[in-house]
């Protein structure tokens, strides 16, 4: 029996999963809006919402468990300054998911995927590396 067993597969293995959606959350912080199947949206959503939620309270916590999902300190950074400030007087509903069409050769719906702001926040600074590069010996 399979009661209580949350969640889509995407046909997928658990750990091509977790990098597909964890793939999808990055290129959503990164440009803002990407394009998508609407199962696949659903999912990325939720993860979405729920980093934004916690990075608009901007504690050690939250960047520790942003910086587990996301695995890049400067998209964690950009996340914390760019993204979360423009949603803290917002209860939520911080994406859009907005249909689009049907994929050409399986008919799959579609959408477009992007944060509810209006302003572009452009891509997440590396920064300049200082000091000397660590040589081995």
């Amino acid at each position: 029996m399979n009661h209580r067993i949350g969640g889509r597969k995407f046909g997928l293995p658990s750990d091509q999963r977790r990098a597909l959606l964890k793939s999808l959350v990055r290129a959503l912080l990164i440009y803002q809006t990407i394009k998508t199947t609407e199962t696949r949206a659903k999912d990325v959503r939720s993860i979405a919402e729920k980093l934004i939620a916690n990075a608009r309270v901007d504690s050690l916590h939250a960047r520790r468990e942003a910086r587990k999902f996301l695995g890049d300190e400067t998209l964690v950074r950009h996340l914390f300054t760019q993204i979360a400030p423009e949603f803290v007087n917002v209860p939520g509903g911080f994406t859009r998911a907005v249909k689009i069409g049907q994929r050409r050769g399986d008919a799959a719906t579609i959408v477009q995927l992007s944060l509810c702001t209006e302003r572009e926040f452009g891509m997440p600074v590396i920064p300049e590396k200082t000091g000397q590069p660590n040589r081995v010996r």
